[in-house]
């Protein structure tokens, strides 16, 4: 009787844990999860990109940036986005950080998904979108926290 009921339970958390993977609930639980703290100040040239409309910047990875760095977009004249690198719907892995392409979707090397550059919508592949940390534009720079 005790044997059946171990078997029983070890049957159902391995369903459980099936059903997890599938609903991707496996790549929330190894993305790694970073603070974010970073100043972007639109004079520098590696913030050139960001002067026009739908521009962006790779901001690399470092201590307060991500474990695989972000990429902030210039949404309007006053909002930007700032995403995170990672991949979000696989877990991490060598090649997935994202980038962008052609100027204008953001794109994973790994399996070939893709997203709006502008929204994070998901285009191809993915059924998420990027984590978004917040940026705000105060005089010429923007602030990244979370």
């Amino acid at each position: 009787m005790i044997k059946k009921l171990i078997l029983y339970i070890l049957l159902i958390s391995q369903l459980f844990f099936f059903i997890q993977c599938e609903n991707g609930n496996k790549t929330i639980s190894c993305f790694p999860n970073s603070s974010i703290s970073y100043s972007a100040d639109l004079n520098l040239p590696q913030f050139q990109k960001l002067s026009g409309i739908n521009g962006y910047a790779y901001i690399e990875a470092g201590p307060l940036t991500g474990t695989k760095g972000l990429i902030l977009v210039r949404i309007d004249a006053n909002k930007f986005l700032a995403y995170d690198r990672n991949a979000p719907h696989i877990c991490p892995g060598p090649n997935t950080r994202l980038e962008v392409k052609d100027d204008f979707y953001i794109y994973c090397p790994e399996d070939g998904a893709k997203w709006s550059l502008t929204s994070g919508q998901p285009l191809e592949i993915a059924d998420r979108a990027p984590k978004i940390y917040p940026a705000q534009l105060i005089g010429n720079t923007v602030i990244i926290s979370y």
